[in-house]
């Protein structure tokens, strides 16, 4: 393949790709059903054409086929008159119109079957045409139809790389983050006072015990909840007397040791 043929095949192509790139669907509808209306007045005006010539050889043949007759006639009237020449002179005009009249005919017969074929090549175009107006009214609103839909999908497909939608989502985000550690906090906490309270029960024992200890040393069976306050005196001070002396006489025993 020579390089003529490469780049002039490369120039078309490029040209065809910015042809349909730049070609507008409702522009080249409209401009479409012009040409065909153009095509339209160019056949009527043929058709018109046609009819009028055929009008003429039409005449044309009625005038050789009436001067046929009328040398006809005039033959006749010479051979009355006993005049063969004159008779002669006038069947040889009539022979000359009747095959001028004969010619014109099949003209006009061919003319008749053009003239025909002509008439129903334009009421096919005049058909065409509108259905083709109709066509052009529902393609060209399924074409807006498309053009916006292509729009939205471009606006939609955008979307996703605006700044604003960005921002939008990192701030969703953010507020879901937010929520999960405020309610990891909030659980946090409830455990922490659920230890807060078993710590209580759990002194409460050792007072129990502390309690029973000093019931035993006081001879005695006290209930936490039987203990007296800190401040109150006791009721039984001959026992307290007898416990103090003996750990005075334990005290005595250990420092003479």
């Amino acid at each position: 393949m020579g390089l003529f043929d490469r780049v002039s095949r490369l120039l078309r192509a490029n040209v065809n790709d910015a042809v349909s790139k730049a070609e507008d669907p409702e522009k080249i509808l409209e401009q479409s059903i012009m040409d065909m209306q153009e095509d339209l007045v160019q056949m009527r005006q043929a058709v018109a054409g046609a009819i009028a010539s055929k009008k003429r050889v039409e005449q044309q043949e009625e005038k050789a086929r009436s001067e046929a007759n009328t040398w006809t006639q005039r033959a006749q009237l010479a051979l009355q008159k006993g005049d063969e020449t004159l008779a002669r002179e006038a069947l040889v005009r009539k022979k000359t119109y009747a095959e001028t009249a004969a010619s014109l005919k099949a003209q006009l017969d061919q003319q008749s079957v053009s003239v025909e074929s002509l008439k129903r090549s334009l009421i096919g175009l005049e058909g065409k045409i509108s259905e083709y107006k109709t066509k052009k009214n529902m393609l060209k609103a399924r074409a807006s139809a498309a053009k916006a839909n292509e729009k939205l999908q471009k606006t939609v497909g955008n979307l996703s790389t605006n700044s604003s939608v960005g921002a939008f989502e990192r701030m969703e985000e953010k507020i879901l983050d937010m929520e999960a550690r405020g309610q990891a906090a909030a659980e946090l906490a409830g455990a922490d006072l659920e230890s807060q309270f078993v710590s209580l029960e759990a002194g409460g024992d050792v007072e129990s015990e502390l309690a029973a200890m000093k019931a035993q040393l006081t001879g005695g069976s006290v209930t936490q909840e039987a203990l007296p306050p800190a401040d109150a005196q006791p009721m039984d001070a001959p026992v307290d007397a007898v416990v103090d002396s003996e750990l005075e006489a334990l005290k005595l025993e250990l420092d003479n040791l």
